[in-house]
């Protein structure tokens, strides 16, 4: 299946595209690699590069070996990005080049300080143009506690999970809770414990009984003050990708759906980027009517979290049992070519090169129309 890939603006002659990459959280290291992938992919003729790498610590850097690469040709781009150069101010560095080329910036940044609504909120501020859902679609699907909320509100069927949090006692103590409320709701051993701000998988752990439980709440815990406890789903694990923004002229579009087979006892940070154990199937073996409702939902799920932009929305599929549920949305996926958003567009005949240029456009077509807003009484 394809589908035309008009963008949603024309894009300008040239735009100064600032990648942001690296920031404060485990999936530092996972931005550093996509922000090469698309330094690469990006047409030179199209765009004036600029790499600003944000350390673990939050100082953001002018990427200086990364504008040497691009300067003697993108294919002497290393693998993977590194947050250094010399030290900048955020607003004017995001602003640069603005007298003369539109800007827009594009943020790979994976989990807290990137993916939670703070850089966004900061562009927001800046008048700058961004790739991506703003504050509050950002913040709410960086929160899969928050998400399960207004997931249950919109009426979108999901997994039963809920969520604790650091204030309400140590680690055993929270396990006792646990298990209480996992009484109540009839939710068997094992059970999945996350961070409820990360991503990557990083910070997850299958607890298979009481005392994994508690040591999986401590992991947990060690990445976030809040943490949401989930039921072990026996579904196949479905993902799609959605493209376009909750308000527009056309409406989002989603991809084929693909399917990912895990190599490992659940999809892992390993198994996403270090083994590459996992099969990713594309698109997924699915009955056609299957394929169209998850694509119908996906878009669903994306309206629901005031999403823009892009968006991986995760399923989980009980072919026998519940059918669809919800698993989470990531408002900044990865996206190296390898990964699976990028995989699902080209599936679906959206090329990496032609994907940047929508995001792009779409970034654009967002500000502009949130620009028109009055701020007269």
């Amino acid at each position: 299946m394809t589908e035309p890939t008009d963008l949603a603006v024309p894009l300008p002659p040239k735009v100064r595209l600032v990648v942001l990459f690296g920031g404060q959280s485990a999936e530092h290291e996972v931005s550093c690699v996509t922000a090469a992938h698309v330094l690469r992919a990006a047409d030179p003729g199209r765009y004036e590069l600029a790499p600003i790498g944000i350390t673990r610590e939050g100082t953001w850097l002018q990427s200086d070996d990364a504008l040497s690469a691009l300067d003697a040709g993108s294919a002497l781009l290393p693998a993977r990005l590194e947050a250094s150069g010399v030290e900048v101010d955020p607003l004017p560095a995001v602003r640069a080049g603005a007298d003369h080329l539109p800007v827009v910036v594009l943020p790979l940044l994976h989990g807290p300080h990137g993916e939670d609504g703070t850089v966004q909120g900061l562009l927001e501020v800046a008048n700058v143009p961004f790739v991506g859902s703003g504050v509050l679609g950002s913040a709410v699907c960086m929160d899969k506690a928050m998400a399960k909320t207004v997931a249950q509100a919109a009426g979108i069927p999901q997994c039963k999970a809920f969520s604790l949090t650091a204030a309400q006692g140590t680690a055993a103590q929270l396990a006792a809770k646990a298990e209480t409320v996992m009484a109540l709701g009839s939710i068997d051993f094992p059970v999945f414990v996350k961070p409820a701000n990360l991503g990557s998988s990083v910070g997850i752990t299958k607890a298979h009984d009481s005392d994994e439980l508690v040591t999986a709440i401590e992991a947990a815990l060690s990445y976030d003050d809040r943490l949401v406890v989930e039921e072990t789903v026996a579904g196949r694990e479905i993902e799609v990708a959605v493209l376009g923004n909750s308000v527009t002229s056309r409406p989002p579009r989603a991809s084929v759906p693909g399917e990912i087979v895990p190599g490992h006892e659940f999809y892992d940070y390993d198994d996403k980027y270090l083994d590459g154990a996992a099969q990713l199937l594309i698109p997924a073996d699915l009955p056609p009517d299957e394929a169209d409702a998850v694509r119908t939902l996906a878009v669903e799920v994306f309206l629901a979290m005031r999403c823009d932009g892009l968006a991986r929305v995760d399923f989980f599929y009980e072919p026998d049992g519940r059918g669809w549920l919800l698993n989470e949305v990531n408002t900044i996926p990865g996206f190296t070519p390898q990964s699976m958003y990028p995989k699902l567009w080209e599936a679906t005949g959206v090329s990496y090169g032609q994907l940047i240029d929508e995001l792009v456009a779409l970034a654009l077509e967002r500000h502009d129309r949130r620009a028109g807003f009055s701020t007269k009484r």
